[in-house]
Formats: structure tokens, C-alpha cells, sequence
């Protein structure tokens, strides 16, 4: 039980790598502010949590809205009088070559990641520091956020910004006793990246198994997929981390997509 009697926020939970890392905090003992946009999946996630013996809220949180934010991060706090760890996981994908790509989907995106990611920091520190107990402020890069890829500028764009509000979170918490660090995986196979594969064979005028072996798995080691168990275990490990040693530092699970 290595987050036991920890309080953890994770955004964008109703599904994939957010339900799967709030699944994971909860069965080593954290009670866990479910939040996502369908506050009615995110109350699902929480239920079926509760359901196997965890402690879980659901909330609805719009990442984009000052006021949604401010409210979840608060009601998460008030609920048990703390917040230990919050990951900053909520995200969407778009695909178009940058010629044609729309002035608001560009402003979408990275309103949903980097202003996201903003909110929820902003929101979580002034708890943590007021506490002064400390805390954990995870955030979901990618690959993506080393290397970039064609047709997903603004995604590419989005996760570089958020590994830099990473460094800066590390920079200014130290003081604070808060630390931060950016899991940047490869493809995992959730709806948000399966909705990418006819999306991506259509724009580059490939099958959808050739967008999978020769683009989204070309540079792996074994061609294969990172699994939500992969991404979640290590979540796990670095809000369970005992020290500030490791702060400020991004970790890529991607099956050697991008060694570092």
C-alpha cells in the first residue's frame, strides 16, 4: 500500500490511462478524486473503485474552465482535508497536415493540455502550500513531448509546453516541498489512440495496418503496444517516490521508442 492515507486528483479519469492510473492509486491505498469532462464516467470509474474496496470520488471537471477546476480541486480537498497527489492526465487528439489545419482546433488542443495542466497546477499548489505538507504533480506527456510526429502539430506542441510547466513546477515547489515529473509514453491502445489509426491511413494514404506497424510501432524494440499497466505502475511509482531527488524529470515508457 505504497500511497496509503495519500488524497490523489487525476483528471481526464473517465476512461483509458486516467481510469487505469486512478485504479492503480486506489488499490495502494489513496483516495482518488475521479474527475473527467462526463462527470457521469467519471462517477462510474469512482463506483467501481469503491466497489472493490478503495475510497474514490467522481467529479465533473472541464480542464479548460477556471471554475470547474477551482471547484473539483476544492471539493477533492475539502473531502479529506488534504491533496497529496494530483496527475494532470486530461487530453484529446487531432490530425491534420498544418496547411490545413484550423486555427481552432490548433487553440483546442492546446487549451485541453497546456491551459489544462495550468489550471490544475495553479489550483493544486495553492493547496499544497498552504498546507505545507508537500505533494506530487504528475503530469501526462508523450513520446511526443521529445520527438514529433507528421499531422499532429498541435499535439507535438502541446506535450513539448507541458514538459516545460513540469520543470517550472519542480523549479518553484522545491521550496515547497512539491515535487513534479512527466510520463511520456509511446502508443497505448485506448479509443484515443485507436480513433487516430483510419484517421492516420486516410491522411497518408496507408491501411490501418501499416499505420501500426510502420508508423505508430516502427520504432520500438518489439513492435509492440505500452499497455495501461505499464503507464499505471509507474504513475504509481513516482507519487510513492520517498524524496525530491527525483523531481523535474520526464520518464518514457514506450518500449524504447525514444531512448534517452
Amino acid at each position: 500500500m505504497r500511497l496509503q492515507q495519500h488524497v490523489a486528483l487525476v483528471t481526464g479519469a473517465g476512461g483509458g490511462i486516467g481510469r487505469a492510473i486512478s485504479e492503480a492509486f486506489a488499490r495502494e491505498g489513496a483516495f482518488v478524486g475521479v474527475t473527467d469532462l462526463d462527470g457521469d464516467a467519471a462517477e462510474e470509474v469512482s463506483e467501481a473503485i469503491r466497489n472493490h474496496g478503495g475510497a474514490a470520488l467522481g467529479l465533473g471537471m472541464d480542464v479548460t474552465d477556471e471554475a470547474s477546476v477551482e471547484s473539483a480541486v476544492e471539493r477533492v480537498h475539502r473531502e479529506r482535508g488534504r491533496l497529496d497527489c494530483v496527475m494532470a492526465n486530461a487530453g484529446i487528439q487531432h490530425i491534420d497536415p498544418l496547411e490545413q489545419l484550423d486555427f481552432a482546433d490548433w487553440r483546442k488542443v492546446l487549451a485541453v493540455h497546456l491551459d489544462g495542466a495550468f489550471l490544475v497546477t495553479r489550483a493544486a499548489l495553492q493547496r499544497m502550500y498552504a498546507d505545507g505538507r508537500g505533494g506530487v504533480m504528475l503530469y501526462m506527456g508523450s513520446v511526443h513531448s521529445k520527438e514529433a510526429s507528421p499531422l499532429k502539430a498541435p499535439y507535438v506542441s502541446a506535450k513539448h509546453g507541458v514538459a516545460g510547466l513540469c520543470r517550472a513546477v519542480a523549479k518553484e515547489g522545491a521550496a515547497h516541498g512539491v515535487r513534479s515529473n512527466l510520463i511520456c509514453p509511446g502508443f497505448v491502445r485506448t479509443p484515443l489512440v485507436e480513433q487516430q489509426i483510419p484517421q492516420q491511413a486516410q491522411e497518408l494514404g496507408i491501411s490501418e495496418e501499416e499505420v501500426v506497424r510502420n508508423v505508430m510501432l516502427r520504432n520500438t524494440v518489439d513492435q509492440e503496444f505500452t499497455t495501461l499497466e505499464d503507464v499505471a505502475e509507474l504513475a504509481v511509482g513516482l507519487a510513492a517516490f520517498p524524496s525530491n531527488a527525483l523531481t523535474g524529470q520526464s520518464v518514457v515508457v514506450s518500449h524504447g521508442w525514444h531512448m534517452q
